[in-house]
């Protein structure tokens, strides 16, 4: 399968920030998390800024709070950027899951459920600007109103509440406040939903990215205090006033529209959005498969079931009468990720293939490509840039679904059949498509994670690098630090050692 434009320009990212975080704290990879964080920090202040603010007087109310030099201010700015960074994080969240093309099949509710989770970030941010009542908040306010009263659902325009001729009731300011911290709360169900079809959950990023990110926005907001804008006049029309681009850049579209336009466009925009998970399907090349079981060969080991991204696999009753548990997919949860063919020591289980058909193919590879002992395999997916970089080093290059998906008895035919050494390429350990597919399958080559590489097979024969689509130039040095390895050639320099220890499944295996 080709990578798309999205693909490509995503992963350069995800490689320039990758050499600056590393991998295991690129907050592209955890953006999904940190935007749960963002959430959390907005919780803890906002219960802080509730206690100080007063429907009777929004505007002097938040004065006073920024006037807190010690508390206020500082609070008041964590919680105006933390919810800038969780729209920004549950955008690159969602823009990730599009260019990896995991939105589609089981994955469609996530997606809907996502895009719903954003917009309720977005209207309770809108609330939340309207609370302050300044010349920022007015022109929503004024906006939205004359948005609503495109819509015939009221008995008189709301916009003459915003005329001026009499002063805003407090009843509008503790609806605003109500939904402000209602919206929120019907988010924690939502975020349930989000994950409902996805093992083992990640809500959290690693510790120093959460506490890092946090700290970083707590300085930003001690150095960089919220500005203070003019409060709202309805007998005035707003001039120069900053927008925050992350909750109000619709504003200066809107303005310029009129209303019915406005409505047209953001529900073709809505509606485009929620059909990606069906676009994209039609856009697969092949038709998705989900994972089927031969209950002939099936042991009831069980790994599948601990190894399936998606709680897509269970246990239940044999029907040939034999005793024990035999595994069965949950054809409705499958997203054929392979991960199972991997996961499986008798090969009883995958989508469309299993590993007795991967092992046919390896042999069918073996007699066509001949290796010799001086040649290396390189193994990966269509998703990195193993296929590239075997042709430019010269080395074989044997297809996977996802380095999830081998079966590490792939590994061992290869060496028997003649390959000096064999080079798995995989993702980025916290950013695999098929989510813990890396993880399992460095488990699977060093750890002794069922369906494990056999001790027999020579270690120093093996490598298995983490190179993402974008990271040609980390994956070249390992693999010609590696086919140097495999023809026997010493390396003198600190830097080639450091590169071969990388690689080296037997050290790995020691640390």
């Amino acid at each position: 399968m080709q990578a798309g434009p999205a693909f490509r320009a995503l992963a350069r990212l995800d490689a320039l920030a990758n050499r600056v975080y590393t991998s295991r704290l690129n907050p592209l990879y955890h953006s999904g998390s940190i935007a749960i964080a963002m959430l959390l920090v907005l919780l803890v202040t906002g219960i802080y800024l509730l206690v100080f603010y007063r429907i009777g007087a929004p505007y002097e109310s938040v004065q006073r709070i920024s006037e807190q030099a010690w508390s206020g201010r500082w609070i008041r700015g964590l919680h105006r950027f933390a919810s800038d960074v969780a729209v920004l994080a549950a955008a690159v969240h969602g823009f990730r899951m599009y260019a990896q093309r995991r939105t589609w099949g089981p994955r469609a509710l996530a997606w809907v459920s996502g895009l719903i989770l954003l917009g309720i970030v977005l209207m309770s941010g809108w609330t939340g600007y309207v609370l302050v009542w300044d010349a920022h908040a007015q022109m929503l306010a004024v906006e939205g109103a004359r948005l609503l009263d495109a819509l015939p659902i009221f008995s008189e325009p709301i916009s003459r509440s915003f005329s001026g001729e009499r002063a805003i009731p407090n009843a509008f300011f503790f609806l605003n406040l109500f939904a402000h911290i209602a919206l929120p709360i019907a988010m924690l169900g939502l975020v349930w939903v989000h994950v409902a079809r996805v093992s083992r959950p990640v809500l959290l990023p690693a510790r120093p990215l959460l506490w890092g990110s946090i700290g970083a926005l707590t300085l930003l907001a001690v150095v960089w205090p919220v500005p203070d804008v003019l409060p709202a006049d309805l007998l005035q029309q707003p001039r120069n006033v900053p927008v925050d681009w992350f909750f109000a850049f619709w504003l200066p579209l809107t303005q310029a529209l009129p209303a019915w336009a406005v409505w047209l466009i953001g529900a073709v925009v809505v509606a485009l959005l929620v059909s990606v998970p069906w676009i994209a399907r039609h856009a697969e090349a092949e038709p998705a498969v989900p994972a089927e079981v031969n209950e002939r060969t099936c042991t009831g080991c069980e790994q599948c079931v601990h190894d399936c991204p998606y709680d897509a696999i269970e246990m239940v009753a044999r029907s040939d009468h034999r005793a024990g548990l035999v595994a069965r997919v949950k054809s409705e949860l499958c997203t054929s990720c392979g991960v199972c063919i991997g996961s499986c020591p008798p090969m009883a289980i995958g989508p469309a293939v299993t590993g007795r058909d991967q092992l046919a193919d390896v042999r069918r590879f073996l007699m066509r490509e001949q290796p010799g002992s001086s040649d290396v395999v390189i193994v990966g997916c269509t998703w990195s840039a193993a296929r590239q970089e075997a042709e430019q080093v010269g080395a074989r290059f044997f297809p996977v679904p996802c380095v999830g998906a081998m079966h590490t008895s792939t590994v061992e035919t290869l060496l028997r059949g003649g390959a000096g050494g064999v080079l798995v390429v995989a993702c980025a350990e916290h950013d695999g498509r098929t989510r813990e597919g890396v993880t399992w399958a460095k488990e699977r080559m060093s750890a002794g994670r069922k369906a494990e590489l056999k001790e027999r097979v020579e270690r120093d024969r093996v490598c298995l690098v983490q190179a993402s689509y974008g990271e040609a130039a980390r994956l070249h040095a390992a693999a010609i630090a590696f086919r140097e390895q495999v023809a026997g050639r010493g390396l003198d320099t600190d830097e080639d050692v450091d590169i071969v220890r990388l690689c080296r499944m037997a050290e790995g295996a020691r640390r």
